[in-house]
């Protein structure tokens, strides 16, 4: 594996990048917002994924304010509950928090209309969106979609997507996960989230993946590249395209394995279903597994661990026991 990024020399200053972003949404608000005006904050915003994670985030956290106060609580009182702390002393860049709560009071920040899609363990399900791209969801996905006239920004919470993007140059397409920005640059592309991994595969086009977990990076994927980043290290493979055709086998609603360990066999089933598979010697993880199955079909692998690799199969209530 390889590792190819490129500095930014973009803002990091968490503080400064969080008090730029609550300037911008005060002003939003103004009745002399103008289109000079936008376009310095569309400007302001493409600097560096670490503005548009602040900005995003902080309008967030503006709207339940604003939601807490109809329903009768103070502005002071509704910053209290949404724990501001000290974030908040940082988002007002040297405004006292009076002047803050006067802000959330007096104003509403209109955001893009965001739609929320998601799929429970097991599921799938094929997305349109209104420019004409396409995206797919895996198993216990949560997928929010941000739209507006300049730009349409896609929150991946948890899980697995498949994106078949219609490129417009006039309106960027960007797909966040965490603390990390996935361009889209006329591209179809997997993107899947786990606990501490993140990985990015390209099937055409090209994407940039940036990130502000630490330094700031970037990495331009072209097709049949891998990214996967974990514990703040970025690593690149290539893969053919047979093989990437295998690990998209979920949209088809199979599961292809091609020589993999058992215990990853196993890894990728539980992906899928509520009764969780369990491989209780290593031994037995370590044992090869070439076969194709439906994303449901439990049943059927452990029937080949049990009759072709010679396994011990025990039901242990939510659970299935695979042993030498």
């Amino acid at each position: 594996m390889t590792e190819r990024s490129v500095q930014r020399p973009w803002s990091t200053n968490a503080e400064a990048v969080q008090a730029r972003a609550g300037e911008w949404i005060a002003r939003r608000d103004h009745s002399d917002w103008n289109a000079q005006n936008q376009s310095e904050l569309d400007a302001w915003l493409a600097e560096s994924p670490a503005h548009m994670i602040a900005f995003l985030r902080l309008s967030d956290i503006w709207q339940r304010a604003n939601r807490l106060r109809a329903l009768g609580g103070s502005a002071r009182d509704e910053i209290a509950r949404l724990r501001f702390g000290n974030f908040a002393g940082r988002v007002a860049a040297g405004l006292t928090v009076i002047v803050l709560a006067a802000m959330v009071t007096a104003y509403y920040f209109t955001v893009p209309q965001e739609t929320i899609y998601a799929t429970p363990v097991g599921g799938h399900r094929a997305i349109a969106l209104n420019d004409g791209s396409h995206i797919e969801l895996n198993t216990d996905t949560i997928l929010r979609v941000r739209d507006s006239k300049r730009k349409q920004i896609v929150e991946l919470e948890k899980g697995e997507a498949y994106f078949q993007i219609r490129h417009d140059p006039s309106r960027n397409f960007m797909v966040l996960v965490g603390n990390h920005v996935i361009t889209d640059i006329g591209t179809k592309f997997l993107v899947r989230s786990e606990p501490n991994r993140l990985e990015v595969a390209l099937t055409e086009g090209r994407a940039q993946f940036d990130t502000h977990e630490g330094p700031s990076r970037s990495v331009l994927l072209t097709p049949g590249e891998v990214l996967v980043m974990s514990g703040g290290l970025i690593k690149t493979t290539r893969k053919s395209n047979q093989t990437m055709a295998e690990e998209l086998g979920w949209r088809r609603g199979m599961l292809v394995f091609d020589n993999i360990p058992l215990g990853d066999a196993v890894a990728e089933f539980n992906r899928y279903s509520a009764k969780k598979l369990v491989v209780a010697d290593e031994a037995a993880a370590k044992i090869p597994v070439s076969a194709t199955f439906p994303t449901n079909g439990v049943g059927d692998f452990v029937q080949l661990a049990q009759a072709v690799l010679g396994l011990r199969i025990e039901h242990r209530n939510d659970e299935i026991v695979i042993s030498r």
